[in-house]
């Protein structure tokens, strides 16, 4: 069994911890705020998954140097926009023969950098040492032990098998991709889509819509994904369409809350200050759009979100620009 680091107690983290804990894993977990960490050591309970209690295997540590010593494997499950500081803090922590397992979703505002590799920079790890663990995987319906299968990502085929033997168990199935580029912007990019799905839930848009958007939503992910150099089968996968669907339908979805309030007619501003919890999908809407300019790849459905979020346009007229635009072959430019 191997000793695991997690680095996050959020849901997907805690959700990760337990699923570990449970196959006899001996699990350390540290969060950045002390006072979380001891409340959830002394009750055994995550404040936002009710009826569950932590395994005994779960141990939680509010020091970040004592959580990581001896560690086999090191889970970062912190929001995305906070990967890079806290592995800058982890840094000279990490077991050098250590595996880095990165869960957080969402490509660094600025440095355009794929989570991955703002971790490889930040932490000075050996890249073959970093996995990416992607798919359709909402923290509640893993703790309630619903069937789940994910995606471990490495360019180190020894490092993606395994993370996947360490995580596969009855309930979670792993199967490992060489497309780490790949599978981190499938899985990145669909919570923009999301946010869109969303939208035309909170307008009362209907099936028709919902399916039209998911097939074109995939399409134009799939475009930049070749463009930078991704597997364009990785796409139809679990990290693509996969978790393009679960994100984009379910009721646990944040990005889908999201563009469902705005499409209600609220603002972005009151809907980010009444949520506990991070949508990843706003802050990775404006990277997607600055990587849509770089690499001058047209992306209508997310230059949309973009348009709706920060610039505050309406989304019904942006849904009619969307659909009134040139005529085009269906697979036009992929």
């Amino acid at each position: 069994m191997a000793a695991i680091s997690i680095i996050g107690c959020g849901t997907w983290g805690s959700a990760l911890a337990q699923g570990l804990a449970e196959k006899g894993h001996a699990v350390s977990a540290w969060h950045y705020k002390k006072q979380v960490v001891e409340k959830m050591a002394s009750s055994r309970r995550h404040p936002r998954l009710k009826e569950f209690k932590f395994h005994d295997n779960i141990q939680f540590d509010p020091n970040l140097k004592s959580s990581l010593s001896g560690a086999d494997c090191v889970v970062v499950a912190v929001s995305s926009h906070g990967v890079r500081d806290t592995l800058m803090k982890a840094a000279n922590f990490i077991p050098s023969d250590a595996v880095i397992v990165n869960v957080a979703k969402g490509v660094e505002n600025g440095t355009l950098e794929t989570m991955s590799e703002v971790i490889a920079e930040s932490s000075r790890h050996d890249s073959d040492k970093i996995v990416s663990l992607y798919g359709p995987s909402h923290a509640e319906e893993v703790i309630d032990r619903h069937p789940t299968t994910l995606v471990s990502a490495s360019t180190s085929e020894k490092s993606a098998t395994l993370v996947q033997d360490i995580f596969s168990s009855e309930v979670l199935r792993v199967y490992t991709n060489h497309d780490i580029l790949g599978v981190e912007l499938g899985g990145s990019l669909k919570n923009v889509i999301a946010i869109a799905a969303g939208i035309c839930d909170g307008i009362g848009f209907g099936d028709n819509t919902k399916a039209a958007l998911l097939t074109r939503g995939i399409a134009e992910i799939t475009r930049l994904g070749v463009v930078m150099g991704a597997n364009q089968d990785t796409f139809s996968g679990l990290s693509g369409i996969g978790d393009l669907i679960a994100t984009s339908l379910s009721r646990h979805s944040r990005n889908r809350f999201v563009g469902e309030a705005i499409g209600n007619g609220r603002s972005l501003s009151s809907i980010l200050d009444e949520m506990d919890m991070v949508a990843e999908g706003v802050k990775t809407t404006q990277s997607v759009y600055d990587l849509s300019q770089k690499h001058n790849v047209e992306m209508p459905i997310s230059e949309g979100v973009y348009q709706i979020l920060f610039n505050e346009k309406d989304p019904k007229k942006i849904v009619t620009s969307l659909m009134t635009r040139g005529l085009t072959h269906e697979r036009n430019k992929l």
